[in-house]
């Protein structure tokens, strides 16, 4: 490992017109991850890169990108790690959930993410989970956004963040209590998103899941998502590459 000791936080970089967001992937010592911000070039690729091999990361990780931006990593040696489908809904229909009384929703607060991010760690695979930067981030990805929890007489057990742009809402992330799971929750916080875009009349709502998850890629197809053509990936890339 190249480097003196970091602070495990996301930070934003410049290489001239182009941002990118580095730093650790989802909380680990020995992993980095870059995140383009904006269009991208190889040249910004490798300097990013170059920083994150400065912080002692000798094997760095991408964040979902689109096929244009691809080009870019594997032409400075990336791989491909994970793909993952893209959908999305043009908000003509939205699902009503059938969920018991006791199940509601809040707004999301900070002193919950503790326990939103067990959930997270028990609803996802250890490469797929969320840290506090990787909360943080995607709340914080987009310029309006929406943390909501699901609770179940009070106890938290789901949670979803939503965010939007000018004419497009994101699902960011969505997870439920696998110990609940098949009881509405999902659908719950899938239509308050999808609500929620639509009340500020954007024109549809995208989500992305990895393409082995076959759970989430069904709730998404039988509540109105279709799927785009060309998908996301995740790439990576060793020093020695």
């Amino acid at each position: 490992m190249i480097g003196t000791r970091r602070r495990a936080a996301l930070k934003v970089i410049t290489v001239g017109h182009e941002r990118y967001r580095i730093g650790p992937w989802r909380g680990a010592d020995d992993v980095g991850y870059v995140a383009p911000l904006s269009s991208i070039t190889a040249y910004g690729v490798d300097r990013a890169c170059a920083k994150l091999q400065t912080l002692g990361y000798d094997h760095v990780i991408t964040a979902a990108l689109s096929v244009v931006e691809q080009r870019h990593f594997i032409a400075r040696g990336f791989q491909r790690r994970e793909g993952l489908h893209l959908l999305r809904h043009d908000l003509s229909d939205i699902p009503d959930a059938d969920i018991a009384p006791s199940i509601s929703s809040r707004r999301g607060r900070k002193r919950d993410r503790t326990r939103v991010l067990e959930i997270d760690g028990a609803a996802f695979e250890p490469f797929w989970r969320l840290d506090e930067n990787g909360l943080e981030e995607a709340i914080n990805a987009t310029p309006a956004s929406r943390f909501r929890v699901a609770t179940e007489d009070d106890a938290i057990v789901g949670y979803a963040v939503s965010g939007r742009t000018r004419n497009t809402g994101y699902l960011q992330r969505l997870a439920v209590d696998p110990a609940c799971q098949g009881a509405g929750i999902g659908t719950m916080l899938l239509a308050d998103c999808l609500r929620w875009s639509r009340r500020a009349r954007t024109s549809s709502v995208l989500v992305n899941t990895q393409e082995r998850n076959e759970g989430a890629y069904r709730l998404y197809r039988n509540h109105g998502f279709e799927p785009l053509p060309d998908g996301l990936a995740v790439l990576e890339r060793f020093a020695s590459s």
